[in-house]
């Protein structure tokens, strides 16, 4: 065994005799080792003001360590972040204490110790996250996206369930709600008295969506708004063929109604 060898084992001995904790991490091991050069070299008495700078400087070589990961998950980062608000404050401490050389020196190993050890799980959870798959980002839920339109609609917000639909048929252009939502954006319009613009998409459920459930009030508040851009003959063909197309839905009783209001 080389001198050299036997030098570094003897001073592993004599720290673990002093009840210093060995560090293992590659960061963390310079700066240890400077600490335990001064442990065991600085005096039983007299002023210790050097050592206790020497202390600082050590720990400051560890948190520029730290600070120099790159840490790209929010988990690894919150943990680095904890150590870095360790590190400052047991550099408060040193700058503070009037505690003996051998006793703050002690303290100042153990701490060190715990510090090295949240580096390790870090890196470790770092290591985990890397190997495993990245996570698919789950899709939009059309349910969900329909509800949020439709309360907007109910409660008066029109600009915002319009912007809803839209963006229903955009992402769902043959889901089961479709033509619901394209119904929804004749509302919008119908609601604030576009009725030119409302007829248009309404006129678009049963275009783009003859097999929906939402044709037959389709056709009933285009006949409504026909009605309103006095359109009273195209009012009339589109009654009738609600009556026509649907006889058992609820709107054709009331197109039937307003026909016969008409004769009166």
């Amino acid at each position: 065994m080389s001198g050299g060898s036997r030098e570094c084992n003897g001073s592993r001995r004599r720290a673990c005799a002093a009840g210093i904790p060995v560090v293992r991490s590659r960061w963390a091991r310079r700066a240890l080792g400077l600490l335990a050069a001064l442990a065991f070299a600085a005096p039983v008495g007299g002023c210790y003001a050097p050592q206790m700078l020497l202390l600082k400087s050590g720990l400051d070589s560890l948190r520029t360590v730290v600070d120099t990961l790159v840490v790209r998950d929010s988990i690894a980062y919150a943990a680095i972040d904890e150590i870095r608000r360790e590190i400052a404050g047991q550099r408060d401490v040193l700058l503070s204490t009037r505690a003996s050389s051998g006793s703050s020196t002690q303290e100042v190993f153990e701490q060190m110790g715990r510090l090295e050890g949240k580096l390790d799980e870090v890196m470790g959870r770092i290591q985990q996250q890397r190997a495993a798959p990245p996570a698919q980002p789950s899709g939009p839920d059309q349910n969900q996206l329909y509800d949020e339109a439709a309360q907007d609609l109910t409660q008066g917000r029109y600009s915002m369930a319009l912007r809803g639909f839209r963006d229903f048929i955009q992402r769902f252009p043959s889901g089961d709600l479709t033509d619901n939502a394209q119904y929804g954006v004749g509302e919008c319009f119908f609601a604030q008295s576009m009725f030119d613009s409302a007829a248009t998409e309404y006129a678009g459920v049963g275009d783009n969506y003859p097999a929906g459930d939402r044709v037959p009030a389709a056709l009933y508040k285009l006949a409504l708004s026909q009605e309103k851009l006095k359109q009273t003959a195209e009012a009339k063909k589109t009654l009738n063929d609600l009556v026509k197309r649907y006889p058992l839905s609820g709107e054709a009783q009331l197109a039937r109604e307003r026909l016969a209001s008409r004769k009166r």
